[in-house]
């Protein structure tokens, strides 16, 4: 099987993190493949077909997944022509990003399409066996919808829904992004040392990552285990430590995903944060494998010394709060 050109059409939010997602997920799930475009709400990438599934599957920050099929200026949509489907009856769905392209008329650019496919194929708007699908970006990509991710079973298991919570927890879709960030593939150990509530641990588990789970407080602990069992999930390993007991307790773990407590109301035991930030990099150091990876938010930029920055990512909660996404390497 060769590989091809795929299409991510991103949900666009927050800058680089969406990207950066995709890239983890083809990190770990294709490998061999090469990112070849990106721009503003899309990524494309060359990889073999068998791993759409799986990449679709675990990955959050994306609306569909595709076998691209071509960019076109709006200046000249003659290429149009050469585009080719499989046999079957098709629709034809455009979507115009955060406002581009304002003066090219969508519905126009969806007929135009439509026409041409229609030489060799029958429109079918209801239940079509193939949808076609137009981004208005920086260009018209048109590409063929294969996965549509399933953003449905994320607000299934948001905090709300979970038997113990806390309202101070990352949503299960920014969760899955972090763990996607840092690349873990399925059967590596995963720790979240911060685990709070469980959400990470999760989302983790339920994409076949063995998880395992720390925190100072025991009611978290105690919270995290009835949240697991709630989803049916298994929890690999768990412990009420403090952060500088992770090493000898689980290392080596493969990756560590984690977003530590910050704000007013955070318990730190009358410690500084930061001093607590400082201390948990050495741990992470000590407890990851040479060449393991972390995925760590936080409210601002840090010094993760001794560990070697790979990516930092921001996402825009509202005000004055952001959320840093840190990829860490050993």
């Amino acid at each position: 099987m060769s590989p091809s050109p795929f299409f991510f059409e991103l949900s666009g939010e927050h800058g680089s993190l969406c990207s950066a997602e995709a890239l983890g997920c083809l990190r770990a799930e294709a490998p061999g493949f090469r990112a070849l475009s990106s721009g503003p709400g899309y990524f494309i990438a060359s990889f073999e077909e068998n791993a759409v599934e799986p990449i679709a599957d675990r990955i959050s920050l994306t609306r569909h997944i595709g076998r691209h099929l071509g960019s076109f200026s709006p200046n000249d949509l003659s290429g149009l022509g050469s585009i080719r489907i499989p046999e079957g009856t098709f629709s034809v769905r455009c979507r115009r990003f955060e406002g581009m392209m304002r003066d090219i008329d969508s519905q126009d650019l969806v007929r135009k399409l439509g026409k041409e496919l229609s030489v060799s194929n029958d429109v079918r708007l209801k239940d079509p066996d193939i949808e076609v699908r137009v981004l208005m970006s920086d260009m018209i990509h048109v590409f063929l919808s294969e996965r549509t991710v399933d953003r449905e079973s994320l607000e299934n298991r948001k905090v709300s829904e979970r038997p113990f919570f806390s309202p101070i927890s990352l949503h299960p879709k920014y969760a899955r992004a972090l763990i996607n960030l840092t690349g873990a593939r399925k059967g590596d150990l995963i720790l979240d040392p911060f685990c709070g509530t469980g959400g990470i641990v999760i989302e983790a588990a339920s994409m076949g990552i063995r998880a395992a789970a720390s925190d100072f407080d025991s009611e978290m602990i105690a919270g995290t285990r009835e949240n697991m069992d709630f989803f049916n999930l298994d929890l690999e390993d768990s412990d009420v430590l403090d952060i500088s007991e992770i090493g000898p307790r689980f290392g080596p773990v493969d990756v560590i995903a984690t977003d530590p407590p910050y704000g007013r109301s955070t318990k730190t035991g009358g410690e500084k944060i930061d001093s607590i930030y400082a201390r948990a990099m050495r741990s992470f150091s000590e407890v990851l494998r040479p060449g393991g990876t972390a995925g760590v938010v936080l409210p601002h930029e840090l010094d993760p010394s001794p560990l070697k920055m790979d990516g930092l990512h921001v996402q825009r909660v509202h005000g004055s709060l952001s959320r840093y996404y840190h990829v860490l390497r050993n």
